[in-house]
């Protein structure tokens, strides 16, 4: 009979354990997470306590930024314009200010506007073809070939030829076969040909070479502004040689002229009919003493 009673007893106190094992809230191993029951002490005989864990959220760690000392920019560099051709251009006055047209108005040609005296240079290295010293135009006649006044050609080393006329005088020593070179002075500007009642200025044209007796070729050909603005710009490469030679492929070497071609009329002068001379009449012989 005890041992029964001892048996039950041993059953329950075996079940008590397992319940109290299975009640016992989650936790971390020797931490209780259990609410405290007010006035409950420790072993140790202090209050009971829990121990509550909270992981803060994770937050970046700023980085200090260091400032930096940004280099200063160097100077832009100084591309070259390009290079379309092997020759060196120069603007053909030198030493003025200037001021030209950029567009077509009677003749691809240009009058650049300078002062008196101002010098006409050769544009590019090459032979000097023209020159004429005499100032022939008159009113009167306007004939084309005189338009120019005194006048100077280049044939440049790029096939092109260059005029500079309406000079008030030519350069010394300048002539025909001469040797020279871009910038070399071939004369002073001024206002001789048609443009003695103007201001001094440059004609200023580009064709290619012809005979003397088309003036008309020799005058303008090739609109020069482009070619001006760039040499006067800052691009002393930019070559005409190429668009010449594309109208004298267009137009033909030798071509008609078409634009001012004619000089004034002159009246023909009428002839005054002559009058023959009256025979002198022989002197009558009186005879003395009134003889007959």
């Amino acid at each position: 009979m005890r041992s029964g009673h001892i048996a039950r007893l041993a059953a329950v106190t075996g079940a008590v354990l397992v319940t109290g094992a299975c009640a016992s809230p989650g936790g971390v191993a020797g931490i209780s997470t259990a609410v405290p029951t007010p006035g409950a002490e420790s072993a140790s005989g202090s209050p009971a306590s829990s121990v509550t864990a909270t992981m803060p959220e994770a937050t970046p760690t700023p980085v200090p930024r260091t400032a930096v000392d940004r280099p200063k920019a160097d100077p832009p560099v100084q591309v070259p314009p390009p290079k379309v051709s092997k020759h060196t251009y120069v603007f053909p006055v030198k030493g003025c200010s200037v001021t030209y047209e950029s567009r077509l108005l009677v003749l691809p040609k240009t009058t650049i506007w300078a002062g008196k005296g101002c010098s006409f240079v050769s544009p590019v290295n090459g032979v000097v073809d023209e020159v004429n010293v005499k100032n022939r135009w008159a009113p009167s006649t306007d004939r084309g070939a005189d338009r120019e006044g005194r006048f100077v050609t280049v044939i440049g080393d790029d096939g092109v030829r260059y005029l500079g006329g309406h000079l008030d005088k030519i350069a010394l020593g300048i002539r025909p076969g001469l040797r020279v070179s871009a910038g070399q002075v071939l004369g002073q500007i001024g206002n001789s040909g048609n443009a003695r009642s103007t201001a001094s200025n440059l004609y200023f044209a580009i064709s290619w070479k012809t005979s003397p007796s088309m003036w008309w070729v020799r005058r303008g050909m090739v609109k020069p502004w482009n070619y001006l603005d760039a040499w006067l710009k800052g691009n002393p490469t930019l070559s005409p040689s190429e668009e010449m030679r594309a109208v004298m492929n267009q137009t033909g070497a030798a071509p008609r002229c078409f634009t001012l071609c004619a000089s004034k009329p002159q009246p023909t002068p009428t002839k005054k009919p002559t009058k023959k001379p009256e025979r002198p009449q022989e002197p009558v012989q009186i005879p003395l003493n009134g003889a007959t």
